[in-house]
């Protein structure tokens, strides 16, 4: 199998969070072009972006203006300007926004996959929603039941899972199972509690489930919140559990690697974790008592 060339966006906030949602969101969106092009001419096959990467993390704030930022998948505008540029340069897009349901006051955290010749796949809605201090993000996010799709791209068959769903070894198994070979996570992650986790849970799922993770987060602070500094560090991670390349701590980048896809069964034959489940033994997993 070939190598896949993959990208990751990390990026802070271009707007005041005093502006408009309109108004940010065309900011975060003129910011990400130019990197979008160099990806495109760079040969980039797959990219994705942060977690709601047209706006900031609004969720220390339990303020309603933040459903105005919220988009039709794929009808809305940044969708549909992101299948422009996936045919353009025949390039898979992730593109994780803030999605407005077709029933009114619905909102889901989800990201669209759109494949390299524009044509949209569908889309993960996130299914882990956390509601703690800075993070109340069942103010703003009904919890997804995507069921684990896994889209077959042009290129790779590619899972998302998003940010504080790498917590939960379950999902990145269930996208395994339906056959994800990449599986990126973008997310909004600031330093204290859990950035060590940063460069352990995906390391050890990747090797749980032989696959390739693209783990992107944003940069900077963001205030009036600040809740605390979000520290980059967008890497890849191999299926042994190696990160092979990482982006700087502080700055907007895109980072490009080639991820070489014949691991993917070379690791899955050495480690024969699929085979040796014992799924009937593990019922209490999914027990609701």
């Amino acid at each position: 199998m070939s190598n896949l060339k993959s990208g990751l966006i990390q990026m802070g906030l271009k707007a005041s969070t005093d502006s408009d949602p309109e108004t940010i969101r065309q900011s975060m969106i003129e910011a990400h072009i130019p990197l979008i092009r160099k990806a495109g001419e760079q040969g980039v096959q797959v990219l994705c972006f942060q977690e709601v990467f047209t706006q900031p993390y609004f969720c220390p704030s339990q303020d309603a203006k933040w459903y105005a930022s919220a988009e039709l998948i794929p009808e809305g505008p940044t969708t549909q300007l992101m299948m422009q540029y996936a045919k353009q340069y025949q390039m898979v897009i992730v593109v994780p926004v803030y999605e407005k349901d077709s029933v009114t006051g619905v909102y889901y955290n989800t990201a669209a996959v759109i494949d390299a010749d524009g044509s949209y796949l569908g889309k993960y809605r996130k299914t882990h929603i956390p509601q703690i201090a800075g993070f109340w993000e069942k103010f703003f996010f009904k919890p997804g039941a995507s069921n684990w799709p896994v889209f077959t791209t042009q290129y790779c068959k590619l899972g998302v899972y998003i940010c504080y769903d790498r917590h939960f070894p379950e999902g990145w198994r269930a996208l395994a199972l339906n056959g994800a070979e990449y599986i990126v996570n973008p997310s909004a992650t600031v330093a204290g509690l859990s950035e060590y986790l940063w460069k352990l849970e995906q390391p050890a799922a990747a090797v749980a489930n032989g696959c390739w993770i693209g783990a992107i987060n944003r940069v900077g602070r963001e205030q009036p919140w600040d809740i605390g500094e979000f520290y980059g560090q967008s890497y890849f991670v191999n299926p042994r559990g190696q990160i092979e390349k990482q982006a700087s701590r502080d700055q907007d980048e895109l980072i490009i690697h080639d991820l070489d896809m014949g691991m993917v069964a070379e690791v899955r034959n050495t480690w024969q974790f699929f085979r040796d489940r014992r799924p009937s033994t593990y019922k209490k997993l999914t027990d609701e008592e």
